[in-house]
């Protein structure tokens, strides 16, 4: 039997998460809504928003890592109930529009407007799941997110949003189920949620 070519790592760095999500989601419609074409844009976006995350108690990631320690996919997951304080949100404002620009600022914070208070309640929040571009479709998603689910402490549900309609049938494979679609300039939003694992 052929050893995994990845291993779990349950606390990388929010910066290399970040650097591989911004590239994971080049083409996701919501990020490139937010952040326009800019690959600069994207990464800083991704930076401010991973730093911003880590300060939450209890906010993990998770990520995939070959034998040479490089990520091949990540994963961010916030706890229910955790918002950034009132200094952390001013300090990821200035940061994204000193870096990312007044776009991107105003429209995540539109985003967020559309989508706040969508989650069940008790559910953690996939907020990026993303696997390097060169190995999309081999499988690596899928193992990371196989991890994510499993980890979430029993008894709690998973909530998430995606406005890459190809995306919906895979985490309905995972268990999903769509609550509602909201229309935000010209995406469509998909929020679904993962019903609580049992106890064990």
């Amino acid at each position: 039997m052929s050893e995994a070519p990845w291993r779990i790592e349950t606390d990388p760095d929010p910066v290399a998460c970040a650097d591989l999500l911004a590239a994971a989601f080049t083409r996701e419609p919501a990020v490139g809504w937010i952040c326009g074409s800019s690959a600069s844009a994207r990464t800083h976006w991704f930076r401010a928003t991973l730093r911003t995350h880590a300060g939450l108690p209890d906010a993990r990631r998770a990520a995939l890592a070959d034998a040479d320690g490089r990520l091949l996919a990540a994963a961010v997951l916030t706890p229910p109930g955790a918002t950034p304080t009132a200094g952390a949100r001013a300090l990821w404002a200035a940061r994204t529009l000193l870096r990312s620009g007044p776009r991107a600022l105003g429209r995540t914070l539109r985003h967020l407007g559309a989508t706040e208070g969508c989650a069940p309640a008790g559910s953690w929040t996939l907020e990026f799941i993303g696997v390097v571009p060169a190995l999309t479709g081999c499988g690596a998603g899928r193992a990371l997110l196989d991890h994510v689910l499993s980890a979430v402490p029993a008894g709690a549900g998973v909530h998430l949003t995606t406005a890459d309609p190809s995306n919906v049938g895979l985490y309905r494979h995972f268990g999903f189920t769509t609550l509602n679609e909201t229309r935000l300039g010209p995406l469509t939003v998909t929020a679904m949620a993962r019903d609580p694992s049992p106890l064990r």
